[in-house]
């Protein structure tokens, strides 16, 4: 994968690229240091028991959200496939329209592709069935791992919690005891130290942490200790939540406009578009071929063609081997002559300065700091900012530098 490659992944934010970036690189470590320090203030035993639980927590959730909801998706279509349907059939295509629509792919897709058509028609057969099947799917395959995070994963990192502290606390009293007894003051800083790398060496760490819903923050204001470690969980991840799904597209979308307006460069297509020589060769050449006027006739009579297959990229067009237009999949029609109008406006800008692949380098070059300039901004605010504004209103709250949940109330 070339830099462009990963320039562009961690640039679209409707994957989960830039979030495992933001998590893994730079958030997760982050708190995990800011949560030791901000609890050091108060002890070193709460500062070590903070930082044990802010690491299950967070390699323990993205472990299950990465693994969990892509291993439910495979083992319910797996169930779905067993029962006769195939889960790949898109459920925007039961609302039949002119253009498209399980009828009218059908009809209009018989003789191109006869075996995808037959799974059209058992699905036309028994709509309100295969809609109870998608929607099994999606409960399954969202509410198992919200339940494992939200709930199951805050009450064992809890208990594992009091199961230390218990232990930390005898340890505390039989040492108190021995040291009383037997043990010289000059020995008394050495133990003690020894005893702190006996709690480290019992820490357990899974993985990362990745962007939690708003089913699994109902769940952690819900399983949290006292009124306060609610309040706090509350405020924390409904903001993780903003910054990690709305922030960074506000954030793109305003790098994007300063760079158009201020160095008159359109930076709205991929990194990897614009890295495209046969895509700059065609505009160069004035022989990029779009669609005119019915969208749906150009993609099925042409799909070979560079916008085809840009869309199929781009746009979540599926072709089936043959070339022939998947008519199990849905079309976002808004989607693709968006796409199409961001590519005559960058072709006609890039013409009119002079020199077309002058214009997409720079393109190139600008887009690519946008991004990363991005991942920087949203990383900063959640790994930094975040983080600290919590601290802050926590000392405001509770009058403690202490995890709300750790405090004896």
């Amino acid at each position: 994968m070339s830099l462009v490659n990963i320039i562009s992944a961690i640039g679209n934010n409707s994957s989960i690229y830039p979030l495992i970036v933001r998590d893994c690189g730079i958030e997760v470590p982050s708190k995990v240091l800011l949560t030791y320090r901000q609890n050091l203030k108060d002890s070193k035993q709460m500062a070590y028991n903070a930082t044990r639980e802010r690491l299950i927590d967070e390699y323990g959730t993205s472990l299950i959200w990465l693994g969990g909801i892509p291993a439910m998706n495979k083992i319910c279509d797996w169930g779905i496939n067993k029962i006769g349907y195939n889960p790949k059939i898109n459920l925007n295509l039961l609302n039949e329209n002119s253009k498209q629509g399980l009828k009218s792919n059908i009809d209009k897709f018989k003789n191109f592709a006869p075996n995808e058509v037959k799974e059209l028609e058992k699905v036309l057969k028994n709509k309100s069935f295969y809609q109870k099947l998608l929607a099994g799917k999606f409960i399954l395959s969202t509410a198992i791992p919200i339940l494992i995070m939200g709930y199951l994963l805050p009450k064992f990192n809890f208990a594992l919690t009091d199961k230390i502290r218990k232990k930390q606390e005898s340890q505390k009293e039989e040492f108190m005891i021995l040291q009383k007894a037997i043990i010289p003051k000059e020995q008394k800083d050495e133990i003690s130290f020894k005893g702190v790398t006996s709690s480290l060496a019992n820490m357990s760490t899974v993985h990362k942490m990745a962007v939690t819903d708003g089913g699994l923050t109902i769940g952690r204001v819900g399983t949290a200790r006292n009124k306060y470690e609610k309040m706090e969980m509350g405020f924390k991840m409904s903001m993780m939540m903003f910054l990690n799904f709305i922030a960074p597209i506000w954030i793109a979308k305003g790098l994007d406009a300063f760079s158009n307006k201020c160095f008159k460069i359109n930076v709205n297509l991929d990194p990897d578009l614009l890295n495209d020589k046969d895509f700059i060769k065609a505009i160069k050449e004035d022989k990029l071929e779009l669609p005119k006027n019915d969208l749906f006739e150009y993609l099925d009579k042409k799909s070979d063609t560079k916008f085809s297959k840009l869309s199929e990229k781009y746009c979540g067009i599926k072709y089936l081997k043959n070339r022939i237009r998947d008519p199990r999949e849905f079309v976002d029609e808004v989607r693709v002559m968006k796409f199409k109008e961001e590519i005559e406006n960058f072709a006609k800008q890039a013409r009119m300065s002079g020199d077309v692949e002058k214009y997409s380098r720079k393109a190139l070059k600008v887009k690519s700091i946008n991004i990363l300039a991005n991942v920087g901004i949203s990383s900063f605010l959640l790994a930094a900012a975040l983080p600290k504004l919590t601290f802050m209103l926590r000392k405001k709250v509770t009058g403690s530098d202490a995890e709300p949940g750790l405090i004896k109330t």
